[in-house]
């Protein structure tokens, strides 16, 4: 805004001076207006010059206005044409057009709910979880973080993480933080839930067919950015039929350290989070769970740009025995049951191998 003020003053008093100097030595005595003429019009300038000068600023500031937003968010903002081809994968063309039998309100209603009992159902297994973070310089790895985890019970019921392989650490040119850590726990498997929605703006986007599913896809963001609080922006893609999401692409936001506002640069605080693409797969025939992660970027730092390339691995589900009832759709499946009235989805939203 200040930039545009700079570049493209408006000054109404000077242009009215201008007019009335022009009427005095060209206009009056050609013509010999009365005076009264005179004042009316000038009466009439200012009057058009001050509506002229709203009509200016109300226009520059919905221009700039528009321009911050359309620039704010890509994917994430219902405003991005198309994704990388990391996440496009086996996907089939956009229609854009808009859902039928139901409104993008009831089916966002929906799939949070079935969010909710899938993220209930995934508490009660166990699986390895198997991420790999490499530093890579061109096309040659120079560094990688590797850790595999199993994701198990112990005898009380309570859920633990045992890392079963751990080597030293060799990556160059970047660590691994606590924020990198949390989110590969909690965001990179996103799941939108009933008690979160009303910290995003979801945005229906359009239709599309994932290998063989059948799609609705969503732009999701934060509303706002509390301090110390980390949220997931991008898209999703939920299966028509069970309501669940199969595929996520975004990141984790926001980045840090690299607030533009400040003045003073702190190059070591950045800590900067690439764009991952996240596939489910349908467990037991009935849970799509999150079975692959992968990432590959170059994040631009204020010393140098660095490509990082991520992947994560979730196999080995297995339900874990319990006296809890899990509940999908009202239907007990405790015991493994799929609902009598719902048939197994077909297909998966995993890569090709």
């Amino acid at each position: 805004m200040a930039a545009w003020q700079e570049t493209l003053p408006f000054n109404s008093d000077a242009g009215l001076r201008f007019l009335e100097w022009t009427f005095a030595r060209f206009l009056r005595p050609r013509y010999a207006w009365k005076r009264l003429q005179y004042q009316c019009w000038n009466s009439k300038m200012k009057s058009l010059s001050r509506s002229a000068a709203s009509l200016f600023a109300i226009s520059l500031s919905i221009l700039c206005l528009s321009g911050v937003a359309l620039g704010q968010f890509t994917v994430g903002s219902g405003n991005a044409p198309q994704i990388p081809s990391i996440a496009d994968d086996g996907s089939g063309p956009l229609n854009p057009a808009p859902p039928t039998g139901s409104t993008p309100e009831e089916i966002i209603q929906k799939f949070t709910q079935k969010e909710a009992e899938f993220k209930q159902a995934r508490d009660r297994y166990t699986w390895t979880q198997d991420v790999k973070v490499q530093d890579v310089d061109g096309d040659t790895v120079v560094g990688e973080f590797r850790e595999v985890s199993d994701i198990v019970y112990d005898d009380h019921g309570r859920r633990l993480e045992q890392v079963t392989f751990a080597p030293q650490p060799s990556l160059q040119r970047f660590g691994m933080t606590k924020e990198d850590i949390d989110d590969l726990r909690h965001r990179v498997a996103f799941s939108l839930l009933p008690d979160e929605i009303a910290k995003y703006h979801v945005l229906y986007v359009g239709q599309q067919k994932v290998d063989e599913l059948d799609t609705y896809i969503f732009d999701v963001a934060p509303k706002t950015i509390e301090k110390g609080q980390r949220y997931f922006q991008g898209r999703i893609w939920v299966d028509k039929q069970d309501m669940q999401i199969v595929k996520t692409y975004g990141k984790s936001v926001p980045d840090i350290g690299v607030d533009p506002t400040k003045k003073k640069k702190h190059p070591e605080n950045e800590n900067l989070f690439p764009k991952f693409v996240t596939y489910r797969e349908q467990i037991d025939g009935q849970y799509w769970f999150p079975t692959y992660t992968k990432a590959d970027e170059v994040l631009h730092f204020t010393g140098n740009d660095v490509r990082v390339r991520e992947v994560v691995k979730y196999t080995n589900y297995k339900r874990f025995g319990s006296d809890v009832k899990i509940l999908y759709g009202n239907t007990d499946i405790t015991n493994n049951k799929a609902p009598q009235d719902q048939k197994p989805a077909t297909g998966s939203s995993a890569p090709p191998k």
